[in-house]
């Protein structure tokens, strides 16, 4: 696509104040297969739904684990995600090895925005083409961070980004209210529900096609407890979590079938 020498580069604005191929690599993300993450007072979520190129391919990895109190999950081009999760790999390793104590959620995710943001300055790179769900839990609490390949990062309470995320996106406003006093496996229900509302009709969630990351802490008598480190469920680990939030769903749609259908009743009456 060709844009009147505008869309050459990533440092040249156009007249109306845009950088084309900022939008490009913004683009790479809505293409991607869909991620969600929510975020509650102890615990962090991140489920994706994994894609395969063709019928005799695996599926690609689409959440990875950084650190012991951290991970990561990605729309987009899994080669650049690839480069900046080894950035923060080595970052999270030099905060140990200096400090002696896993860097800060906040910390990692502003040094992957500025590196991204360097690219949009140097008439020989190119943005990264791909977006990023930060998970992780520090001295400060759980933490959900979005990246986009302009560099601009924000924290989330939950947050949906790849193909058809506004499907889940919409669950997500919907329940928003709930999120902050889940546990850990309501919050794993309810990411999981928000990802089958992203996909076609046509399409179900398997063992196959799903992951999930969780981190956060425990909690005893009302109180912080232990680290309960990332811990990324993938494969035939994925089948007890799916059979519940999926028994939850069918039960939920049973209900409001027999509530038209009584309503229905009384209209004919």
């Amino acid at each position: 696509m060709f844009r009147n020498n505008y869309d050459n580069d990533a440092i040249t604005f156009s007249p109306q104040g845009r950088i084309f191929q900022i939008e490009y690599a913004s683009e790479a993300v809505k293409q991607g297969s869909v991620t969600v993450g929510l975020c509650s007072k102890t615990h962090v979520v991140l489920v994706a739904l994994k894609r395969n190129a063709e019928e005799l391919s695996s599926y690609q990895k689409k959440i990875i684990n950084v650190d012991t109190h951290l991970g990561v999950s990605l729309a987009g081009l899994a080669s650049d995600a690839r480069v900046l999760t080894n950035f923060m790999k080595r970052q999270a390793l030099a905060s140990k090895m200096t400090y002696g104590r896993p860097i800060p959620v906040e910390r990692i995710v502003e040094q992957i925005g500025d590196r991204a943001q360097t690219n949009t300055q140097n008439y020989s790179n190119r943005p990264y083409g791909v977006g990023l769900l930060v998970a992780g839990v520090d001295d400060t609490g759980p933490h959900l961070f979005e990246f986009q390949p302009s560099g601009m990062t924000q924290e989330m309470v939950a947050c949906a980004i790849g193909a058809r995320s506004q499907m889940a996106r919409t669950y997500l406003e919907r329940n928003l209210d709930a999120f902050a006093d889940c546990g850990r496996e309501e919050l794993v229900t309810h990411g999981l529900k928000a990802l089958k509302e992203s996909l076609n009709q046509d399409k179900e969630l398997t063992v196959e096609n799903a992951s999930v990351g969780v981190v956060g802490w425990s909690v005893v008598s009302g109180k912080k407890g232990k680290l309960e480190g990332f811990k990324l469920y993938d494969g035939e680990e994925m089948g007890p979590l799916l059979e519940k939030a999926l028994e939850g769903s069918a039960a939920k749609a049973e209900g409001e079938a027999e509530g038209e259908a009584q309503t229905e009743s009384m209209d004919t009456s």
